[in-house]
């Protein structure tokens, strides 16, 4: 085949999307396949099971390589720093049925859609794959797999109005169906055997089957029993929570996956059909009365009001526009810029109500279906989490190798020590395979289990519930914490604070509310009575909460009854406002809003073409006060203008600007455009909204803040409110500068500037102080906060964009400081978070699920306070809409990591006891009896495993975190150590019983006889015949197991097992003290006193069973004080050495240790840079933008760009 395969082997799959992947071509070859099935039966299926593993081993083993034109296997290799590989299999679909009668693809078809490219001729067959529930179809053309179930993104919008706005053909929509599948996201609920093979099927689980199985071999009955009890509960607990999570998902997605929708079909009119019947480009006609959405589509005609609940978690109504026809080529979303989502309807919305224009129809053309829309790509973010690195799930499988690699080393000693003996190679294979299952803990993944299962059920106490617990354990490494403003920091609703009028470009005097006159009758009061979009739904006024507040203050009531006769324009779906019962004498019976153009987050503002009943139309627009000043006539702009917005912006109030102009009689307000509604308007005032801190924020940040936990705002709001909120709350502390870095394209040029300047300055209660501070002592002071490092960066949305294109070398410098981050869309949230993450932080996001759902998925923890469906996105939800979750889950991740260490060093040090005292006793072709490896692993260990975990978390966070390494200096030292003392401690028993005087290696009643001076018992053991340890050919009394040093080694062992889990359950500083866990405690005092009771006892019956034999008193007590001096040495280590702080703080010192997160290099680098930050320069860039449309999409699932504060 040459190079031509190679060449076309591999190319790319969502290209520059978050999931991306690379896809390599590869053909199923017969003798390679006979090959691996041959190779199936004779490894009785473990190369089946192995390739189950690694699919991409199958897939080498199965297949030749070779271009994608020519696979029926691709092999998928996701591109992120996990490379998971996944095998897809290539399907073929035959459209032959449809197109027969024709002789090639009909030329009605739009010639440029995917559609027209993929089919190939003359077979009339499509080539297809699935993955992640998108199928992708091979486009002949390109030689790529592209996408289906979406309208093609080239389209203009002059184009989809004219391809699309009359419908598909019938033939054309037959072969679309086809290709695309049905419209449905469909979850169905997985069956319980698939998810019990699917579980027992882990690697781990494999292994505890080949443990049980060697145990029964060895008639280990109990322990085994208790393995499988043990094991199969955890794996029902699993397969139940998988299952209820399955059939939540599919009771989300079911409801709209059938619902009756109207289309228009090309030359056939109207027809009604079932919603999975629907394919991208059909038209759809929106009826009156609710509706769920059963796809995304663009608004064609008219005008609905979606309630968007479902996706955003605000209940906010949301009101859509129709397309415009623009006459121009660039594509439709390029031309409708960040807007374009004021056009489209999304899939599992609600159409509240729809208003028609001149057509007399609201229309629709469906731009995605099934898994492409909008809720179905939540789903997918559900069904195929991001995969978590965290360094703790890394070095357990490094810690798994290490005690593998420990095993094969006493493997081959077991070989060599019976071999030599001469024992039959059955007993030898099953002695050496013993060691693995005794160096390899199989209860450790189920003692790791229940401690994360003991925190999760601590969080839901307190209100916090998690839906990934494997993200607990991250939560206790968590050092940034992004906080949204509103509804997060501050309250959700706005109070109204007061009005201040403009007049003649004058500002007149304030009107503050609740007032006890109410407003008076002119322009101010007509824009708040009708500069709005709300709606009555279900008897109550329904919107944005600023709006509702505005609206409300007027006393005026909305009229909901449909259809009002306006002169001049024909019937039209006008919302008409009429003074309310309670409300100030006006001269007009009510005013009609004509038409909206709704608030868009890019244009932050919006407005309104309004009409009095028998009067004039007008155009009244509300919003950012900077963007409508500009819109304004310079000459009606009060010259105290910026001043006086900064006066209420410093004090943290929400300020919006109003304008307002009349319109020339006879124009259609319909043919208006934006541009020409929103110019040369008169500015009329500016409303003050006050938005409150809650009561819980200031506490909770300055927790965070004593822990060395950083805070971040991240909010769609002005950033000088954001400022203002940031000091406060206490983000900011009254010292610290803040530094306001500004971006800005230059216009008619490729390059880009950016700018430091002092915020404080401008600040008015700062005026006075300046002007009696002589300049030098000023600057003296900003100096001074610079050097220590005690500034701030606040920065836009707008220039963090810039930033990142034009100035990305700036970009970690400025995020490391960067404090406030304002005007952020969805999109840029996310992309903040993952920069962050790529300095090293662990970040978690804090929002009310609205538009931070993408930041609440990128980040290493979600935490969402809305219990809208929108936080099923997020990993953990609180049931309380406050911030006093996060130190919560902050204190309980880092008790569960704590935790997870000690239960790892435990079940390290018991399998080594465990494996060390087994390896002694085959030196001489012993071994612990069944009962004394079942009373060490089923009544110490598994006991212990259940109850250490009951610690709870520390009530105060401390300024340092937990290490997040197994394989740390201090860790490793502990398990090293402890170890050492193990060993010394059993080896030192196991030679010095050897030495004692009453020692016999033949007879093992030698001690107590010759003790009580009886006639030696004819039962003695001549010769102790070990060869056939389990033959029972000594009956009840022996079965080869009893010896001095059997009963020395075990009995230290065994107590030894308790040393480790009192020394290793930490208490302070991350848990509370160990004493609070009565329930250890009292297990640890009960094991103890049996222990003790076994050493000291001398009940023939008890010791016949456990396979113990009978020694001096004077040994026992030296066991005893054997044991002590190791529980003294092992404590002293571990409280002076292990857990002392200042000492590794030293010893990093002394040898030159830094930390290698890149933030803390960064921040030892501009420490030595006096040049940081630039104040008062202007950097530019060179003409060269990288371009970031990828990355600052983030998670940017275009639904929840909702317009959250960005007023």
């Amino acid at each position: 085949m040459g190079e031509n395969p190679a060449k076309n082997h591999y190319a790319q799959l969502n290209q520059g999307e978050e999931n991306e992947m690379e896809i390599f071509g590869y053909k199923t070859q017969g003798c390679r396949k006979a090959l691996c099935i041959a190779g199936y039966f004779l490894s009785c299926g473990a190369l089946l099971l192995l390739f189950y593993w690694k699919p991409e081993w199958d897939v080498w083993a199965n297949c030749i390589r070779c271009s994608l034109e020519e696979a029926d296997v691709v092999l998928l290799r996701t591109t992120d720093e996990f490379r998971i590989y996944s095998r897809k299999t290539v399907t073929w679909i035959s459209v032959s049925a449809l197109i027969q009668s024709r002789l090639n693809y009909p030329a009605t078809a739009v010639e440029d859609s995917i559609f027209s490219k993929a089919i190939m001729k003359p077979s009339l067959q499509v080539k297809s794959i699935q993955v992640q529930r998108i199928r992708y179809v091979w486009n002949i053309y390109a030689k790529q797999f592209q996408k289906v179930g979406a309208l093609e993104d080239h389209h203009t919008c002059s184009a989809i109005h004219a391809k699309f706005g009359s419908g598909l053909t019938c033939n054309e929509w037959n072969v679309r169906k086809v290709i695309c599948g049905p419209n449905t996201i469909d979850v169905p609920v997985i069956p319980i055997w698939k998810l019990l093979i699917k579980e027992v099927l882990n690697p781990f689980y494999v292994f505890q089957l080949f443990s049980v199985c060697l145990w029964f071999a060895e008639d280990y009955m109990e322990y085994a029993t208790a393995i499988i009890i043990m094991s199969l509960l955890s794996i029902f607990l699993t397969v139940y929570d998988l299952r209820q999570q399955s059939v939540k998902l599919h009771r989300l997605v079911e409801s709209h996956n059938n619902i009756m929708v109207t289309v228009c079909r090309n030359k056939e009119g109207f027809q009604e059909l079932e919603s999975h019947h629907l394919v991208p480009g059909d038209m759809l006609v929106l009826k009156e009365g609710k509706t769920l959405l059963p796809c995304d589509a663009i608004l064609i005609s008219g005008q609905c009001i979606v309630n968007e609940s479902m996706l955003t978690g605000e209940s906010i109504p949301v009101t859509k526009t129709h397309l415009p026809q623009a006459d121009n080529f660039k594509p439709w979303r390029m031309h409708c810029a960040e807007d374009y989502k004021k056009h489209v309807l999304f899939c599992g919305t609600e159409v509240i109500q729809t208003k028609a224009d001149d057509t007399g129809v609201v229309k629709a053309v469906v731009l995605r279906t099934g898994f492409n829309t909008a809720k179905g790509d939540l789903m997918r973010s559900i069904l195929y989490p991001k995969p978590m690195n965290f360094k703790l799930y890394r070095d357990a499988l490094r810690f798994l190798m290490c005690l593998i690699a420990f095993a094969a080393i006493g493997m081959i000693y077991t070989v060599c020590v019976f071999a030599l003996n001469g024992e039959e190679a059955g007993e030898v294979v099953k002695k050496s395979l013993d060691v693995i299952t005794i160096a390899v803990p199989p209860a450790l993944p189920a003692a790791l289990t229940t401690g994360i299962i003991y925190t999760q059920r601590r969080l839901k106490k307190k209100g916090i519930f998690c839906i990934s617990p494997q993200r607990i354990n991250m939560c206790g490494q968590l050092n940034l914490i992004c906080f949204d403003k509103t509804g997060t920091l501050t309250e959700d609703g706005l109070d109204l604070w007061g009005l201040l009028p403009c007049e003649r470009n004058c500002f007149q005097d304030i009107h503050s509310f609740p007032a006890d006159h109410s407003l008076p009758w002119g322009p101010v009061f007509r824009a708040m009575a009708v500069c709005h979009s709300l709606i009555v739904w279900e008897g109550k006024i329904q919107g944005d909460p600023l709006d509702v507040k505005m609206f409300e203050a007027t006393n005026w009531v909305i009229d909901d009854s449909s259809g009002h006769q306006i002169e001049g324009q024909g019937s039209t779906h006008a919302t008409v406002v009429r003074p309310g019962p309670k409300a100030s004498s006006a001269p007009v019976e009510g005013v009609a809003i004509l038409h909206q153009f709704p608030f868009s987050s890019a244009l932050q503002r919006m407005s309104v073409i309004a009409q009095e009943i028998g009067g004039e139309q007008q155009v009244f627009t509300k919003g950012a006060p900077e963007m409508v000043a500009m819109l304004c006539r310079a000459e009606t702009v009060p010259l105290n203008f910026e001043s006086k917005l900064l006066l209420y912006t410093a004090q943290g109030f929400r300020v919006i600007g109003l304008a307002c102009k009349s319109l020339q009689a006879g124009k259609q307000s319909t043919d208006l455009t934006r541009e020409e509604v929103e110019s040369d308007l008169t500015f009329l005032g500016l409303l003050i909204m006050e938005n409150r801190l809650k009561r819980e924020t200031k506490p909770v940040l300055e927790e965070l803040s004593a822990a060395r936990i950083r805070s971040v705002m991240v909010t769609g709001d002005n950033i000088q409110t954001a400022v203002t909120v940031a000091k406060n709350a206490g983000m900011i502390s009254p010292t610290n500068r803040v530094i306001l870095v500004e971006a800005n394209k230059i216009p008619g040029s490729f390059s880009a500037s950016i700018t430091w300047k002092p915020l404080e300055k401008n600040k008015p209660e700062d005026y006075r102080g300046l002007e009696d501070d002589s300049p030098p002592t000023t600057e003296r002071r900003i100096g001074l906060a610079l050097a220590s490092g005690q500034y701030h960066f606040a920065m836009s949305g707008k220039s963090y964009q810039i930033v990142a294109q034009h100035f990305r070398h700036l970009l970690p410098k400025l995020l490391l400081n960067g404090t406030v981050f304002a005007r952020m869309s969805p999109g840029q949230k996310s992309s903040l978070v993952e920069e962050f993450q790529k300095l090293d932080y662990f970040v978690g996001m804090c929002g009310d699920g609205a538009n931070d759902c993408g930041a609440l998925k990128v980040a290493h923890a979600g935490i969402s306070l809305s219990e809208q469906e929108a936080s099923v996105a997020s990993p953990f939800t609180s049931r309380t809409p406050s911030i006093a979750c996060v130190p919560e889950l902050i204190r309980e991740g880092r008790a569960a990591l704590v935790t997870s260490f000690c239960m790892f060093k435990y079940m390290a040090l018991y399998s080594t006891i465990q494996y060390l005292g087994v390896l002694l006793l085959y030196w001489q072709l012993n071994a612990f009896g069944n009962y004394q490896f079942l009373f060490q692993d089923l009544a110490i260990t598994t006991v212990i495993g259940v109850t250490m975990s009951f610690t709870g978390a520390y009530p105060k966070l401390v300024p340092y975190r937990p290490p997040s390494q197994l394989i740390s200096p201090p860790l490793l030292l502990s398990v090293v150590l402890n170890i050492l003392f193990s060993l010394s401690m059993q080896v030192f028993g196991f030679v010095v019983v050897q030495e004692q005087p009453w020692y016999s290696k033949t007879d093992i009643h030698s001690a107590c006889l010759s003790v009580n001076n009886h006639v030696e018992n004819s039962s003695s053991i001549s010769s102790l015949g070990l060869r056939g340890m389990r033959d029972g050919a000594h009956g009840q009394t022996d079965n080869g197991y009893k010896s001095y040093e059997n009963t020395t080694v075990w009995l230290l062992s065994t107590i030894n097992c308790l040393i480790v889990a009192l020394v290793f359950s930490k208490g302070r500083p991350f848990r509370q003290p160990i004493y609070t866990n009565y329930v250890f405690i009292l297990v640890l005092i009960g094991q103890l006193g049996v222990c003790l009771f076994l050493v000291f006892a001398d009940i023939d019956d008890l010791y016949s069973k456990m396979d113990l034999v009978c020694t001096p008193t004077t040994w026992r007590i030296s066991m005893v004080i054997m044991l002590a001096v190791t529980l003294a040495a092992s404590f002293l280590v571990e409280e002076a050495v292990i857990e002392n702080r200042p000492l590794w703080l030293l010893l990093k010192k002394t040898f030159r240790y830094h930390s290698k997160s890149h933030y803390k290099r960064l921040q030892r680098v501009l420490e030595q840079d006096s040049a940081w930050p630039p104040l008062n320069e202007t950097f530019f860039s060179d003409s060269v933008a990288i371009s970031v449309e990828g990355s600052m999409g983030g998670h940017s699932n275009p639904t929840f760009d909702s317009n959250e504060d960005t007023l």
